[in-house]
């Protein structure tokens, strides 16, 4: 079982080199997360339905991440995002992953190298979660974490992507856009009800209200990321 050692608890480690943080992950990888959050003396809940950042949380914890809920990488000193990856028993991603906010407003001449978009994934810490359905949150089970930064072609598609998507927000078309747009990069309501309503651009440039967007990388991306890593077939 993970142990920070006797003179250093969970909440004081941080790794000061991706080096020490991929030990750290080493050190978790097989682990249930109800191992884990005994460890971290944590509370596991029965389930995600109103505690869908708690798999984030508990491994920000055990891993040291810093940022908490400000505009920065999860491991600021280190320039890395850290990104948990539910999969199933063969290995493929079970659901898009969340990348961040997408601006509705104020965007006019943007640039992708200046989006949050692009700095969330210029260095990507994943760690795989197997987290088939069936199986109770507590026996879940930590897979190993890895280092990705993406490759030109793996830049072009995303880059690709969120231009498009930016250019409809820009031009109205926000309320058009659905989870089939874009080959690697979608957008999608993110919010914790129908109420929580945010300003955007209407389809002749009037102001309107609608719900809050975040950028996802679709689940073939991700599992294309997998496959490179782990050599799958």
């Amino acid at each position: 079982m993970f142990k920070f050692g006797t003179m250093q608890t969970a909440s004081e480690f941080k790794p000061h080199t991706s080096a020490e943080l991929l030990l750290a992950c080493q050190r978790i990888a097989g682990l249930t997360l109800g191992q884990l959050a005994a460890e971290l003396a944590l509370p596991v809940p029965d389930n995600l339905l109103k505690d869908k950042g708690w798999v984030g949380q508990l491994m920000e914890q055990a891993l040291g991440a810093s940022a908490g809920s400000q505009a920065l990488p999860d491991f600021p000193e280190l320039g890395i995002e850290l990104k948990t990856l539910p999969i199933s028993q063969q290995g493929k991603p079970l659901e898009s992953t969340y990348v961040c906010t997408a601006p509705l407003i104020g965007i006019t001449g943007q640039q992708w190298e200046d989006s949050w978009v692009c700095r969330k994934l210029s260095h990507v810490l994943w760690l795989p979660i197997l987290a088939e359905r069936k199986l109770p949150l507590k026996d879940r089970i930590i897979g190993q974490g890895f280092l990705w930064q993406p490759d030109s072609e793996q830049q072009a598609l995303l880059r690709q992507d969120w231009e498009e998507l930016m250019e409809l927000i820009s031009l109205g078309g926000i309320a058009k856009i659905r989870g089939a747009h874009g080959k690697v990069l979608q957008l999608r309501p993110k919010a914790a009800d129908s109420k929580a309503l945010t300003r955007a651009v209407g389809i002749n440039g009037e102001p309107i209200q609608t719900l809050p967007r975040g950028f996802y990388l679709k689940s073939g991306f991700t599992q294309a990321i997998l496959q490179q890593h782990f050599q799958l077939g």
